[in-house]
């Protein structure tokens, strides 16, 4: 059997239309960094690469696991204890072999982060929720660069989504986490993320959210739904056509209870209503953590 050659024009071909064959070439000639491989960051690439951007950096230190089966794109059998940088980086391959990819495999840290965001358009967040060191480093370093960056929290069986252009308000503006513990950025980032939490309504079973230990349930739902809300505002930031919802707005889409809602949030954490979402969301940590103590 010939070897069919790789023809980028006719890979992508499908995409005009909703794009002008213009800006599909606009979009192969832009680099996207994206920095973390798992749940939300692998389908992020690969939903990207078909869109048709031309170039990556990527950034994981992790190996692929089971307990990674349920949402993570590259999670197979076959990729068990493989590294997800490189699992996802072939993946991406497989659809655009000319793609310009650069590989972080010990993840993303103070010391290569400035090379990691050389020559890039746009950042998109794909970090591991609590890894907010080098979260709020790297969107500091985007702001100070003036580059856009996007984050995308995949919540019950939906996605919440907040954008940072130049020029506008930063991360830390919005979220207010400097000099918090963990649990309270946890809480401020949740609910800096999602005003909403509409996904609050139908959690199952409460007892597997524990912000302590670092860990709460997922869904490929909403992984997946990440991914293409978070294609839309690549394509209208890297084309400038279309409206960017810049923080302080945002918005959370839920599919298990058919629900947009748009947030607007002067002042992010700081806002009154937030102040108050916060003192309740504490309150309720405390008593969940209470609950608990009580059934050991």
């Amino acid at each position: 059997m010939v070897e069919k050659l790789f023809d980028y024009d006719a890979a992508f071909a499908r995409n005009i239309g909703w794009v002008t064959t213009g800006e599909q070439s606009v979009l192969r000639g832009k680099r996207i960094a994206i920095a973390g491989m798992g749940g939300v960051g692998g389908v992020h690439l690969l939903t990207l690469a078909r869109l048709g951007i031309g170039a990556f950096n990527v950034a994981d230190f992790d190996t692929f696991d089971l307990v990674n089966f349920n949402r993570q794109a590259g999670a197979m059998m076959s990729s068990v204890g493989r590294p997800k940088v490189d699992v996802l980086a072939e993946m991406a391959l497989d659809i655009n072999p000319d793609l310009d990819l650069r590989r972080f495999p010990g993840g993303l840290s103070d010391a290569n982060l400035d090379e990691f965001l050389k020559d890039v358009d746009l950042y998109v967040d794909g970090l591991d929720f609590f890894s907010f060191g080098i979260r709020r480093a790297t969107f500091a370093a985007c702001h100070r660069l003036g580059i856009p960056a996007v984050t995308a929290a995949p919540l019950g069986m939906g996605t919440a989504v907040l954008a940072f252009l130049p020029g506008q308000m930063s991360f830390e503006e919005y979220f207010c986490l400097e000099g918090c513990d963990e649990e309270e950025m946890s809480i401020r980032f949740l609910l800096g993320l999602s005003p909403g939490m509409l996904q609050r309504s139908y959690l199952a079973d409460p007892s597997r959210v524990n912000l302590g230990e670092r860990r709460g349930p997922s869904t490929i739902i909403a992984c997946q739904l990440c991914a293409g809300a978070t294609a839309a505002e690549s394509l209208k930031i890297l084309l400038g056509r279309g409206k960017v919802l810049a923080a302080p707005w945002g918005y959370q889409f839920d599919a298990y209870r058919n629900r947009m809602v748009r947030t607007w949030r002067p002042g992010g954490n700081r806002n009154p209503l937030q102040r108050l979402g916060l003192w309740i969301a504490r309150k309720q940590l405390r008593r969940m953590r209470e609950q608990g103590a009580g059934r050991g």
